[in-house]
């Protein structure tokens, strides 16, 4: 059973930068890291679950225009790790962050994100940013 555990939330000040992780585990003997579109969501209180950026196999990236030019995700298949480094933070950019994980498409992003598509999600990190 595939597994995500983020982890690198913190309170920050505006303007700073953070750099979440997504530790993938549980593949079996069929499936790979490789296979899957892995993305991040967030999802702030008293809101909607919103995506925030989506990474492919092959590495084409999506992002919402709220973090465009400010984050960026990355991921590493030697490693079964992703990554969202976080730029120029603003309050509102405060959420729970979650990892989730698309095994359906042979590791091809959709390319309108919606969290029904993700099978595996993390238990989400939380990030806070003061102003």
């Amino acid at each position: 059973q595939v597994q995500l555990l983020e982890s690198g939330g913190e309170s920050v000040q505006s303007g700073g930068s953070l750099n979440l992780s997504c530790a993938a585990s549980g593949f079996s003997h069929d499936s790979n890291f490789r296979l899957y579109c892995l993305a991040w969501f967030r999802q702030a209180p008293g809101k909607e679950r919103e995506a925030v950026a989506a990474v492919s196999r092959f590495g084409d990236v999506k992002y919402s225009d709220s973090v465009k030019g400010r984050f960026s995700i990355s991921r590493d298949n030697t490693q079964n790790i992703g990554y969202l480094q976080m730029n120029d933070l603003k309050p509102e950019d405060t959420a729970m962050y979650y990892c989730a994980a698309d095994g359906t498409r042979h590791g091809i992003c959709y390319t309108l994100l919606r969290d029904t598509d993700f099978q595996v999600w993390g238990q989400g990190t939380q990030v806070t940013v003061s102003s």
